[in-house]
């Protein structure tokens, strides 16, 4: 059974970090250990792990303060795990932490990471922007968002 809760400490945090930058799609982006580690510990972001029983098996990154509200930064998955439901899992658990506070959820996913993307698609994220060669020189990060509703109603 996966438990998904709060990073505890600095080795869930090395943890993290080492998945990043040992799989893709970081590998590709190039993002080494400590670059992925500065991410991990960014104090205005909300790190949530996944492990089965003592074993860990991926993380997310939530940013819940700043410009774009309610957005997904970072989901990864263990190589041994993928194809198990933790990666469904984790973005279930991040759309209802997000979700409770927010109307939207927001997320990129490379474009050479098609895998994500049909997961994403799946999920009932739409393609809402594309950023060319944002972090790779011939690729694009394709905003997504799922959606509850606008940010905004007005009575009539």
């Amino acid at each position: 059974m996966t438990a998904i809760r709060r990073l505890a400490d600095d080795r869930e945090g090395r943890l993290c970090a080492e998945l990043m930058s040992t799989s893709e799609p970081w590998l590709t982006i190039g993002r080494t250990f400590d670059e992925s580690l500065k991410l991990v510990q960014h104090p205005e972001r909300e790190v949530y792990v996944a492990f089965d029983g003592e074993t860990f098996r991926g993380f997310i990154i939530l940013v819940v303060n700043g410009a774009l509200l309610g957005y997904l930064q970072i989901i990864a998955v263990t190589p041994d795990a993928r194809g198990t439901g933790i990666g469904s899992d984790l973005l279930t658990f991040a759309e209802e932490r997000l979700f409770s506070q927010f109307k939207n959820v927001f997320l990129c996913v490379s474009s050479f990471n098609p895998r994500a993307r049909d997961l994403y698609e799946r999920r009932g994220y739409q393609a809402i922007g594309e950023i060319p060669d944002y972090l790779i020189a011939g690729h694009s990060e394709l905003l997504m968002r799922k959606t509850i509703g606008p940010m905004v109603t007005r009575s009539a």
